[in-house]
């Protein structure tokens, strides 16, 4: 019960950002039409991108949070994970966009009537800051990835609003592509960082080495255990992981013994809250069909 409540959860935080997204980015366009601002539109392009991205998201929550099927015996967890895939790949063709944008501009850059940014800024900033206010409360890969997308965006309404203000005194429009620049630079490293372990996920990497080494270690020495092999570590969607595992004893004195063996074996892999686990137990001496 409390995974589905997790799960509702983060269906609720991910609806809130992608609503909040599409509507502000409607008026972003609208606003970048009125104040001749191409720092603006190019963050409405880039919010239109989000705000497809967060409904894909939305959508591949929803659908993970299916039970099992004979189709697909593990539940639908995964398809959370290629919304945070698809995220993190649009992020990164939005950042590369704004980039190829902004760099032109360093060298023909254009004022934009500076009150109309200022107010916009403020607009976006609330905006924007609210929705990721709602999904930093998320644990999974999913939010953290959309949290990047508004960070983004926040950070971009900074510039947009620190820029206007300067502009306001003194000419220089040139700060509108650097500080562009830089926060798209900044969110970017972060960004390639947690695509790069949504990445290793998607490929059946362990999410944790050490969990992996430190579960293998206590299994190696339960009594009556001589050897752990075949022990496989990974995750559905970053949160629920899953665990197989070979488990030589050294020999069973009858059925009694056996189960207080295994009994052993699931109180060890409990503590570790595991999604699902797979152990079989082989005498010692015993040809591993595996090998």
């Amino acid at each position: 019960m409390a995974h589905n409540h997790e799960h509702g959860e983060s269906q609720s935080r991910i609806g809130w950002a992608f609503f909040l997204n599409l509507g502000f980015t409607v008026i972003e366009f609208v606003g970048g039409v009125l104040t001749n601002s191409t720092a603006i539109m190019a963050d409405a392009v880039h919010d239109l991108g989000d705000s497809l991205s967060i409904g894909l998201a939305w959508i591949l929550a929803r659908l993970s949070g299916r039970e099992a099927s004979e189709s697909f015996t593990y539940g639908y967890r995964r398809f959370s994970l290629l919304g945070s895939l698809i995220n993190g790949l649009i992020l990164v063709a939005g950042s590369i966009w704004v980039m190829a944008h902004a760099i032109p501009r360093l060298f023909e850059p254009e004022m934009p009537v500076t009150e109309g940014m200022f107010a916009l800024a403020i607009f976006g900033i609330a905006v924007n800051g609210f929705a990721a206010y709602k999904l930093s409360h998320g644990k999974t890969l999913n939010e953290r990835v959309l949290n990047w997308h508004l960070l983004e965006d926040v950070l971009g309404w900074v510039a947009v609003l620190v820029v206007s203000v300067v502009l306001m005194f003194v000419d220089w429009p040139i700060l509108d592509p650097l500080l562009s620049i830089g926060f798209t630079l900044f969110i970017l490293a972060n960004v390639v960082r947690t695509l790069w372990q949504t990445v290793r996920l998607f490929l059946q990497g362990t999410p944790s080495e050490e969990v992996r080494q430190t579960i293998e270690h206590e299994l190696r020495r339960l009594p009556g255990v001589s050897n752990v092999h075949h022990l496989h570590f990974w995750s559905l969607d970053g949160e629920h992981h899953v665990l197989t595992a070979h488990v030589v004893v050294e020999r069973v004195d009858g059925i009694q013994q056996l189960r207080e063996t295994k009994e052993r074996i699931s109180s060890t892999l409990a503590r570790y809250e595991l999604a699902h686990t797979t152990v079989e137990v082989e005498l010692a001496g015993e040809p591993c069909r595996d090998q």
